[in-house]
């Protein structure tokens, strides 16, 4: 009698040390639920103003190290091609001399033109457009809130503020801040992300 008794007592402390060894363990995934992140969406980013004709000017002007109103008032010199076909050799050559002339003084070189001018190709028509990076970023979750975001990867060629919204809260969104740079990986990059409820 007395062993069974004790094998009693042993197993009801056993049952007990169980139950709370479960109701920390809820209490710990509970306090982690109130801290989560979510994976927030990038869409546009890309719009380029209507003096430029589609050219990311913003972005060749930034990576040459000239102001946007430089640029564009080398570009006046410039004569494009028809549409339809590209400039021919000597359209390219007087092109190029019309360019450099004016931003020569700014001190880009011929070489540094073609990089900038070739990375930033591209043909609308087609549906293409310049070479870019997406960036990537998460919401910090506190307390079913969206309390901030932290940007994981960069990007690049953004032209003009992405639309930033987070899966499960319609109310949230995010206001990019781009920064510009002379280094090609770095140009139109959403360098951080500050919090806005629409």
């Amino acid at each position: 009698m007395k062993r069974l008794l004790a094998l009693g007592s042993i197993l009801s402390i056993s049952l007990v040390a169980a139950s709370a060894l479960m109701i920390q363990e809820s209490s710990a995934q509970s306090a982690r639920s109130t801290d989560s992140h979510v994976n927030v969406v990038f869409s546009g980013g890309h719009e380029t103003d209507p003096r430029d004709r589609g050219r990311p000017v913003i972005l060749i002007a930034a990576a040459l190290g000239v102001p946007a109103e430089v640029f564009r008032e080398a570009f006046t010199h410039v004569h494009p091609a028809p549409q339809g076909r590209g400039p021919t050799d000597e359209e390219a050559h007087k092109n190029k001399d019309a360019l450099l002339s004016a931003l020569g003084k700014y001190g880009v070189t011929n070489d540094r033109l073609d990089e900038v001018s070739n990375h930033y190709r591209y043909v609308r028509s087609r549906g293409e457009l310049w070479t870019n990076k997406n960036a990537e970023a998460y919401a910090t979750v506190k307390n079913g809130k969206v309390s901030g975001f932290v940007v994981t990867t960069k990007g690049n060629g953004y032209s003009s503020e992405p639309d930033i919204s987070v899966p499960g809260f319609p109310s949230v969104t995010g206001k990019a801040q781009l920064s510009f740079s002379k280094e090609l990986e770095n140009n139109g990059c959403v360098s951080q992300i500050s919090l806005s409820s629409k």
